[in-house]
């Protein structure tokens, strides 16, 4: 079912170097500093083990070190499958039930735990963290960046598409794993900037300190001002079967997928069709993974357009107005059964469908993380948030929001420095929902050469303009958010089918054939080699997936001045050379709808994965008064693993919710240090060791 990706349109595949691991006296091959969970992804095992209180089948989950799903015995101690890289000879365990402590009675010796001060904290090396930085170090300003992972630059090292918004101000038409390398090479040249590295935050104190793992170590840090950029984390859904291995977030499959190299599965299903969800959809393609479907519960999706348009040209299917009932398998997924829903969201009967899936993608929205945040504001602190961490949007907002907090501490701390009027109007923008979709002018043009637009929805975004050499492309009102329109003259350059970030600009050239019968069109290409050839017979689509006809691909190059996307010639008929927007790859495939009988009621629904507590255990306790999350998690331990409730916490509200128990009623949690697991030997001066 999985294995390592061959090839891959957009990512450069490096054979790493081979190391030798055990896995349950397996011996298997993996590449040396990947984690051990795509390791074993690559070895095709995705069941890491069984839960210790019901036997239930574990796997990958967040695939980012927040929960207990992947946790596996390395050389006898339990490791995060996730986080921990593998090395020759490593010798791993499942994990069936709870992992046995150590015999060992010697009493600890702890040791001195290192204070230092700081002028400003950074808690996060994602476009936002490392936006504030190149400000403040751009003025000498003392700041200390710290971050879990080993590479900076956060999730856009898992962005394979250009970015939306503007050129000048935040990278537009730029691919975001590129503007990962960008802005956290910038970062290191500053001297007044210190980075720690694999450094997870794991507390705020009311004595205003902040606890950090600096690479195994406990450390504690005193900053002047703290800026929280700890991004998001994803939303999750509850239905039956939804903690089967093979469902989870798309954000883990981008980790796995984009970061690791792994081709995780061979046919998956979405649910959600918000841009989350269509780029996953996008990469799976890239990757060789077949895309049986997206789900999407509101009457349309609400990410951008063209994002939609080229999944739709392509021909994958996106059911609107649908819900996820159930996901089905053994050990790990098998099936997801689908059905349309009414206006008031409850699935209606006899419209199910059977896909048979070996992954589901969950894409329905995120939540900022932001406990960190809560205790720095409680205990005094002077904060700071910055990108995901303060409203959720697009990258290209993130690193905005950056630029702007880090011009306001230096303001603050009495630096000449402006905040331009615009800046926060032009935030504003980036972080607005997709707006207006208007109708275009498909009229034939009279010109012989000429490009097509099919942006015809209100986004941010300028990268056709700017690079126009004849400036024959303007945004209709000046504003960034409108609709680009093409005017006067066009060279055939065809740097706008280049560099457009939605894939949405065809170039038409009408002089191509002298018999008049055929028109040429270039259309932009990131599918993998292969999918098409030279000379092949291909049948076009149009702007939303529709059928336009057959078409000859004459020519496949690459273009030479943007990287990674090639542009394909197609000889197609006068008539439908304005038409022609894609190329149908996919051929479409009916879900089963013979669905058998389906599970009814959410006895053994688990709404906390990590203490396998089930949505009917806390629904009967609410019903009888239950209004204290910390009663309920006194009684029923939900909330108290080892993801702290970050997953299950929006499942509880939202079924409180669903009880018609306003949240104004709800004692919240209590958040306390630490975040997440700490290893004791962090606090006795060993990197290695047990927890």
């Amino acid at each position: 079912m999985s294995e390592r990706l061959q090839e891959h349109p957009i990512l450069n595949i490096l054979d790493g170097m081979d190391v030798g691991i055990i896995f349950d006296g397996r011996k298997l091959v993996a590449k040396e500093n990947e984690m051990i969970s795509s390791a074993l992804f690559a070895n095709n095992i995705q069941v890491f083990g069984k839960h210790h209180f019901d036997g239930w089948p574990q796997g990958i989950f967040c695939a980012n070190g927040q929960c207990g799903q992947c946790l596996l015995l390395v050389d006898g101690v339990p490791r995060k499958a996730c986080v921990t890289p593998v090395f020759e000879g490593m010798n791993i365990q499942s994990l069936d039930g709870l992992p046995r402590l150590p015999e060992d009675d010697d009493l600890p010796v702890m040791k001195e735990i290192e204070k230092e001060d700081v002028e400003v904290l950074i808690i996060g090396g994602g476009p936002a963290g490392l936006s504030v930085a190149i400000e403040l170090g751009s003025m000498g300003v003392s700041t200390l960046i710290v971050d879990d992972k080993s590479k900076l630059g956060g999730k856009l090292f898992l962005q394979t598409h250009n970015f939306f918004g503007s050129i000048r101000d935040c990278y537009a038409g730029t691919r975001g794993m590129d503007i990962g390398k960008i802005i956290s090479d910038e970062v290191e040249k500053f001297p007044s900037v210190s980075i720690w590295r694999d450094s997870p935050v794991v507390g705020v104190f009311s004595d205003r300190t902040v606890g950090i793992v600096k690479e195994g170590m406990y450390r504690i840090v005193k900053p002047e001002r703290i800026v929280i950029a700890t991004g998001a984390r994803e939303k999750m859904l509850l239905f039956h079967g939804s903690d089967l291995p093979g469902i989870y977030g798309a954000g883990a499959f981008q980790t796995l997928v984009n970061r690791d190299l792994v081709k995780t599965s061979k046919s998956l299903f979405i649910i959600g069709g918000g841009n989350v969800g269509l780029i996953a959809a996008y990469q799976a393609l890239q990757a060789g993974i077949e895309v049986k479907g997206i789900a999407e519960a509101l009457p349309v999706c609400g990410g951008y357009k063209v994002h939609l348009d080229k999944l739709l040209r392509l021909g994958i299917r996106v059911f609107t107005s649908h819900t996820v009932l159930e996901a089905r398998g053994a050990e790990c997924l098998e099936s997801v059964v689908i059905s349309e829903i009414d206006n008031r969201f409850k699935p209606i009967t006899g419209t199910e469908m059977e896909f048979r899936v070996d992954t589901l993608l969950v894409a329905v929205g995120l939540s900022p993380v932001d406990e960190l945040a809560k205790k720095a504001e409680e205990f005094g602190l002077n904060t700071y948030n910055a990108g995901d961490a303060e409203i959720i949007a697009e990258a290209s907002a993130a690193m905005f929001s950056g630029r702007i907090t880090g011009r306001t501490i230096l303001k603050e701390m009495g630096a000449n420095v402006m905040i331009p009027g615009e800046w926060e109007k032009f935030l504003g923008v980036l972080r607005g929902k997709p707006g207006d979709v208007h109708e275009l002018d498909t009229s034939t043009r009279e010109r012989k050469v000429y490009p097509v637009i099919r942006c015809y929805q209100d986004i941010p975004c300028n990268p056709c303009t700017e690079v126009c050499p004849l400036r024959s492309i303007s945004i209709r009102s000046g504003e960034i958010s409108d609709i680009p329109e093409f005017h006067d003259k066009c060279l055939g350059c065809a740097k706008c089918v280049s560099i457009c970030p939605g894939l949405a600009i065809t170039l038409v050239d009408r002089g191509y054939d002298i018999t008049g019968k055929s028109a040429l069109v270039i259309i932009p290409w990131e599918m993998p080699d292969g999918t098409i050839a030279q000379g092949m017979e291909v049948i076009t689509s149009g702007r939303e997936g529709e059928i336009i006809g057959p078409a000859r691909v004459i020519a496949i190059k690459e273009a030479n001045w943007q990287k990674r996307r090639r542009l394909v010639a197609l000889e197609v008929s006068m008539e439908d050379a304005d038409k022609v927007a894609g190329i149908r790859i996919i051929k479409q495939k009916e879900g089963n709808t013979n669905v058998g009988e389906l599970v009814r009621g959410d006895e053994y629904d688990v709404l906390c994965r990590c203490e396998r507590v089930t949505r009917s255990e806390i629904r009967r306790l609410i019903q009888v008064g239950a209004r204290d999350i910390n009663d309920l998690k006194a009684f029923l331990r939900v909330g108290m693993g080892p993801c702290g409730g970050k997953t299950c916490m929006p499942l509880l509200k939202q079924l409180f919710r669903q009880e018609k128990i306003d949240l104004g009623e709800v004692t919240d949690h209590l958040e306390r240090p630490f975040t997440q697991e700490v290893p004791l030997n962090a606090f006795l001066g060993r990197k290695e060791g047990s927890y």
